[in-house]
């Protein structure tokens, strides 16, 4: 796709339109199509030390002008408080996020194009200028980075503290703002002048339509000039790595070969999944022995539950079963008393075992991952013991009074602790309390005996199969009595609460029929599902809440405490069609007009790849219509869940690398 030059030149278009390079190390570049920032969160240069953990913007942006015969125009743009300048984005004449993000600038007879990349499984962002259609002997182009060396989520001030010191060589430059963070070096095929200057009032309107903070203060060390001529590229790049020399053009050349191979890699002609596809190794991450998957970008790192849940769509229906296996590797060195972390948190800190259902997410992913695998050696290995550990702690207890109860099915909750995927807290308020027996917990819990019957049965453990058989059938009778809601025709989002059952009409009963076989009749899913799409359907997603709930919110908007409020009252979320899909297909069976009824569940999300972060579907929407994107402009399981439902049920064929 490319933006043509009405909307380049459109400021508050172009503005709108996000760009995102991932390094497959949790570090990134991304920006916007008019080339100012409008998040904390955009840079050019963003770095994580651990696997999507410790990260710090090094680089926040640079400034760019072309001099041509004595005429000064610029390629860049900047926001400031009150300001726009310079304003490059009126020279813009198209931008392609593909293969990497590509600007061409149109200045009288003069096209010149700008390129940004990341390299993958480096710390290393390249940026390519190339001159086109003009001869001249006379044109320069002068590259003024902006630094600042902060943790991603803080805001940069200017101080004293800095260090302005540079170390200059002939064809690299290197920078320590501060002392404790990463080196910055760059590598040119110009020359540099060190020329240090504060870049004052930086105005980040998105963190401002957030309520947060909206202003921070950039150092630039000095400029680079280049000289332009017709045809020939001239490069900087910017690391954080150790590195005494580096040939940019061969790192470019490996990486635009990359792409390519994943790019002829797509579907047999279904341009979501092709789209779709395109992106999925954005969230993968590995770093030395440790992998895993970033949950949204910017400014999500990895959660347990993300990761399982995006786990098939990701890497198992793309093909990428090694990096599936080296996943689950890893989260199984962690579990703990019977469960699996569900956040890495920052700068290195013990992992945090803070959910009912990533652990059962795990199970499930682990089984997908041998159904396309067969690798029943490293399973039985490393990942059935975890499992075990899973199924027994659920059994007998573990933390936060999550246990099996009396009637098989699963109960947790401890005053102040949100466990589910809906959990957000505000103070100390539950904005959606679901202690108790949540019904995808039930679904998880039953999915897991059968995985776990299966498995022990097949690695020859009769004995754990009949407890886990016996288990699930005592488990399914209780659902099926009590969960259905006979007055409203659909199950429970919780029972056995403190305030008893809830008859909130929410998503989570979809994973009811999605996940099992026998827990409804095929016409008590019909109409669950007739009551999920009448009530919570839209064209990005599955709302949260059905409108008609008092406590229903139509978009999730302003500060903080606004936007938690709404986030799982009634907020979209994408992620939840891949489960829509899939018990959709299942209840009404497999035809061509239940297939393309299904597949139109799935075409708001293709609408939405050009309209947030180019190529990528964004974390959450606005529950009304027009369903604004919010939160996360990329986010892992919103891509993987759609591409999962479009393989395993819809039949779309990948041509994995």
């Amino acid at each position: 796709m490319k933006v043509e030059a009405e909307i380049c030149q459109n400021l508050d278009r172009a503005l709108g339109l996000e760009w995102l390079e991932t390094n497959g190390r949790g570090g990134f570049a991304s920006g916007t199509v008019s080339g100012a920032n409008t998040r904390r969160y955009h840079a050019l240069l963003l770095t994580a030390q651990q696997p999507g953990a410790d990260r710090y913007v090094l680089v926040n942006h640079v400034e760019e002008w072309l001099n041509i015969d004595d005429d000064t125009w610029s390629l860049s743009t900047n926001l400031y408080s009150g300001a726009v300048h310079p304003d490059g984005y009126t020279n813009c004449s198209g931008f392609s996020p593909t293969p990497w993000p590509t600007w061409t600038f149109t200045y009288k007879s003069a096209h010149v194009r700008r390129e940004i990349l990341c390299v993958r499984g480096r710390d290393l962002v390249i940026i390519l200028w190339k001159l086109m259609g003009l001869n001249s002997d006379d044109v320069a182009l002068r590259v003024r980075p902006m630094l600042t060396g902060r943790d991603y989520h803080a805001l940069h001030h200017e101080n004293e503290t800095l260090s302005t010191q540079a170390t200059i060589n002939q064809e690299s430059v290197t920078w320590q703002p501060y002392q404790g963070l990463p080196v910055v070096r760059a590598f040119h095929s110009g020359t540099y002048r060190h020329a240090s200057e504060w870049y004052r009032h930086v105005h980040l309107p998105l963190e401002q339509e957030r309520g947060l903070d909206f202003g921070e203060d950039w150092w630039s060390p000095g400029d680079f000039l280049f000289t332009l001529e017709p045809g020939k590229e001239q490069a900087l790049a910017f690391t954080s790595e150790t590195i005494d020399g580096l040939d940019i053009a061969d790192f470019a050349h490996r990486e635009r070969a990359r792409r390519m191979r994943v790019h002829k890699s797509a579907s047999n002609g279904d341009r979501l999944a092709d789209a779709l596809w395109q992106v999925a190794d954005s969230f993968l991450v590995q770093r030395e022995t440790q992998h895993t998957i970033i949950a949204g970008y910017p400014w999500f790192m990895d959660w347990g539950r993300d990761t399982f849940i995006s786990l098939p769509g990701l890497c198992l229906v793309t093909g990428r079963h090694e990096a599936a296996w080296k996943i689950i590797r890893t989260f199984s060195r962690y579990v703990s008393e019977g469960m699996v972390p569900n956040r890495f948190p920052d700068m290195s800190e013990d992992p945090e075992y803070n959910s009912i259902d990533a652990s059962l997410w795990f199970v499930h992913a682990v089984d997908r991952y041998l159904t396309y695998s067969e690798d029943a050696t490293r399973v039985r290995s490393i990942a059935w013991p975890a499992m075990k550990q899973i199924l027994d702690g659920y059994r007998h207890g573990t933390r936060y009074d999550i246990h099996m109860d009396l009637d098989g099915l699963i109960i947790g909750g401890t005053p102040g602790i949100q466990l589910t995927w809906m959990d957000v807290k505000i103070g100390d308020q539950l904005v959606t309390p679901r202690h108790g027996k949540p019904v995808e917990i039930q679904a998880l819990w039953l999915r897991a005996l059968d995985v776990g019957a299966r498995l022990a049965a097949r690695f020859d453990e009769p004995d754990y199969a009949a407890d886990c058989q016996k288990d699930r059938a005592r488990a399914v009778e209780s659902f099926r009595t009590k969960f259905w809601y006979k007055d409203g025709r659909y199950l429970y989002d919780t029972i056995n609460g403190p305030e008893g059952e809830d008859t909130s009409i929410r998503p989570n009963q979809i994973f009811a029929i999605a996940l099992c076989d026998d827990l409804l009749t095929t016409e008590q899913a019909a109409q669950v599902l007739h009551i999920v799409k009448d009530h919570l359907l839209t064209p990005v997603g599955l709302r949260t809440l059905s409108p008609t709930d008092v406590r229903y919110h139509p978009r999730c908007e302003g500060g903080p405490m606004e936007r938690d409020s709404a986030y799982h009252q009634g907020t979209v979320w994408p992620f939840l069609l891949g489960a829509f899909v899939t018990a959709w297909l299942k209840t009404f069976g497999q035809t061509g007009k239940t297939r393309t009824e299904a597949r139109s569940f799935l075409n708001g999300i293709e609408a939405h790849l050009w309209e947030a972060c180019l190529g990528q579907v964004s974390e959450i929407f606005d529950g009304d219509p027009p369903h604004h994107p919010r939160g996360c402009p990329a986010q892992a399981w919103s891509v993987a869940e759609p591409l999962r439902a479009l393989v395993e049920d819809l039949g779309i064929r990948l041509r994995p690398e």
